[in-house]
């Protein structure tokens, strides 16, 4: 980080920021949600947390983490896996588009034949990786290599508006966050400030009941303002355009390969070949499918199958 940018930070944070540090730090190792991830520096195991926790509770991650892991332990198993399997599992765990199996799939095999084996770690290689942004591969250099910079997700932006009343730019808060974070700490700190976010400084604030560590140089708490950019919302599942993308996926490996009106019926039960859920709207949702390499779409013949 530039100085300019350095001294474009500071001017947010209080004067003892060394002290802002040390709270945050010891509050976080005294007492965290202990997810199991939070258990590990393999960057595999941390990988697929990432990518599992992306617009899906966590609650329900937990679980579908510990299966999939059974089931693949290793970037070599896999690698070797059956996409379809690797696809029909997100499916069946609600875990979001299943593109992003896909994509874990084909990381887990840039890793073996890329790399031999050995994860990349630093943010800029770990890019590198099929589906990886500039966030999860961040947060893998962080919490597997204790190599990140600062993360800066919907919540730690929430926390520095609030905590130090940070401007909602993007680049501000990255400097913010940049500068508060400690050098070379960027396990500890990472996983401190967005359990920080998590759990006391959520849309409906628990300062004094999660014991906020920031209170005394807090602007909102000092104010009563809690007013923070606007967070976008997880859709409901249920009904959603990914749910009927799953169900495709899920009927396709269980019956093969199936005529459009064959399928349907099987994916929403109000389809109606000419109504609002119909041929075309199935069509679409193949057509989109197929674009993703999960599912092989013949529109001319109207049939479609998992893809192989």
């Amino acid at each position: 980080m530039s100085d300019a940018d350095a001294a474009a930070g500071e001017q947010y944070l209080p004067e003892d920021a060394d002290a802002v540090r040390d709270a945050l730090v010891a509050w976080y190792e005294a007492d965290h949600r202990d997810f199991p991830w939070r258990r590990t520096d393999d960057p595999y195991e941390i990988l697929v947390s990432e990518v599992m926790s992306q617009q899906t509770q966590l609650s329900r991650v937990v679980t579908a983490w510990e299966a999939f892991l059974e089931r693949w332990p290793t970037t070599a198993e896999l690698a070797a896996a059956d996409r379809a399997d690797v696809v029909g599992f997100w499916s069946d765990h609600s875990l979001g588009y299943n593109n992003r199996a896909k994509y874990l799939h084909e990381a887990a095999g840039q890793v073996e034949d890329d790399y031999g084996g050995e994860f990349p770690d630093s943010p800029d290689e770990l890019s590198e990786l099929m589906g990886v942004g500039p966030y999860t591969a961040n947060a893998v250099a962080s919490f597997a290599f204790d190599n990140g910079n600062a993360v800066v997700d919907t919540n730690v932006k929430r926390v520095l508006y609030r905590a130090f009343d940070v401007p909602d730019d993007d680049a501000a808060f990255e400097r913010v966050a940049a500068e508060l974070m400690p050098e070379g700490e960027s396990r500890v700190w990472n996983n401190a400030i967005m359990e920080l976010g998590g759990v006391a400084c959520e849309k409906s604030p628990a300062c004094d009941g999660a014991e906020c560590p920031w209170r005394e140089w807090c602007h909102a708490y000092g104010t009563g303002d809690f007013t923070a950019p606007d967070v976008p919302t997880q859709p409901d599942f249920e009904g959603s355009r990914r749910q009927m993308r799953g169900r495709v996926v899920n009927v396709l490996g269980e019956h093969g390969e199936l005529e459009l009106d064959r399928l349907g019926p099987r994916v929403r039960v109000d389809y109606a070949p000419d109504g609002e859920y119909g041929r075309e709207w199935l069509a679409g949702l193949l057509s989109d499918l197929d674009d993703d390499g999960l599912v092989a779409f013949d529109r001319e013949a109207g049939v479609a199958s998992l893809a192989r």
